[in-house]
């Protein structure tokens, strides 16, 4: 079956209350151009962050190759801000021949989940002389907000092909990324391990360990300087850096608070209804292996069809 490749629509100047009304319903990723960032996307040069001071460290995700994928274990190594602008300054983020791929993944010392204490990411708490810089585009209720993440990535950096439980804004400050996203409706084809695809080489992968994969529908678009990338929640992406570049992610919970994780500070936790019911799965497909094969099959396929005809939805194809 031949991929299906489909442009990710790109829309100007769109205002608050059209996004709300009329294109953040139809939950489908979107490029917004034309938003008003603030100062950010002139200010934000090398020289410019390799000035910015503060004592916090930050976590930095490091990695010999270009394609993280998380399955594998990458060195995730905390830098102090000073080691991180010597790390700027000196263009360590820029592709040569003996390259390290980094990743800038969240400030120690951030705020706090009011659940648990823990750090939640927010540019405009870690780093309030770049905070001053952006304007969020607030296309949801303020007390939806609940992180924004200050991204530095390396030219050829690519990030797994994952999904989030939470509604999302890729701001593009600076730089070039492209962006392939799937379908929630075909995660069968993705071969996840969790919420990430095993699949690393989404362009050339490798169909003898997944012949399936090229049944998902490719969604793409390139973000340039200014643009903003609308990611619904569990709409799966993959990202690639074609330059070195700085970004800012904005979650926002898209269901009431108490849906989700309360011990979640990525964002990247599923809610609590959807864990409880793959624990009570696993414990029914624990039970019918008690079951001798022509029974285990015949009773698992009676149960594929229940979940279809009671939890499936025709509303998002």
């Amino acid at each position: 079956m031949a991929e299906q490749r489909f442009p990710v629509p790109r829309l100007q100047g769109v205002s608050r209350e059209q996004f709300m009304e009329h294109l953040y319903p139809q939950r489908k990723p979107l490029v917004l151009e034309g938003l008003d960032l603030g100062s950010c996307t002139s200010k934000w040069t090398v020289d410019y962050l390799s000035q910015v001071g503060g004592t916090k460290e930050v976590k930095i995700h490091v990695a010999a190759v270009p394609q993280m994928d998380f399955i594998k274990l990458y060195l995730l190594t905390s830098w102090s801000r000073e080691q991180l602008k010597k790390h700027i300054k000196n263009s360590s983020f820029q592709r040569t021949r003996n390259t390290t791929y980094g990743h800038l993944e969240k400030i120690r010392g951030s705020r706090k989940n009011s659940f648990t204490g823990k750090d939640v990411a927010d540019i405009r708490q870690q780093f309030p002389s770049l905070g001053g810089d952006i304007t969020f585009p607030m296309f949801f209720r303020e007390e939806q907000f609940f992180s924004s993440v200050f991204r530095i990535s390396s030219p050829g950096l690519q990030l797994w092909t994952h999904y989030d439980v939470m509604d999302n804004f890729l701001i593009q400050v600076t730089g070039k990324k492209r962006i392939t996203l799937f379908n929630p409706r075909d995660a069968q084809y993705l071969y996840l391990s969790g919420s990430k695809s095993e699949v690393l080489n989404i362009d050339s992968p490798d169909l003898d360990k997944y012949p399936l994969f090229p049944k998902a529908r490719r969604y793409e678009c390139s973000l340039e300087a200014g643009d903003v990338l609308f990611i619904p929640a569990l709409w799966f992406h993959n990202v690639v850096s074609e330059e070195f570049g700085v970004g800012v992610n904005i979650f926002w919970k898209h269901l009431p608070s108490e849906c989700y994780d309360t011990t979640d500070t990525y964002g990247n936790k599923d809610p609590v209804a959807a864990s409880r019911a793959v624990q009570i799965l696993d414990r029914a497909l624990k039970t019918l292996a008690e079951l001798p094969e022509e029974y285990r099959d015949f009773y698992a396929r009676q149960m594929v069809l229940r979940i279809q005809d009671k939890a499936y939805s025709k509303n998002f194809e």
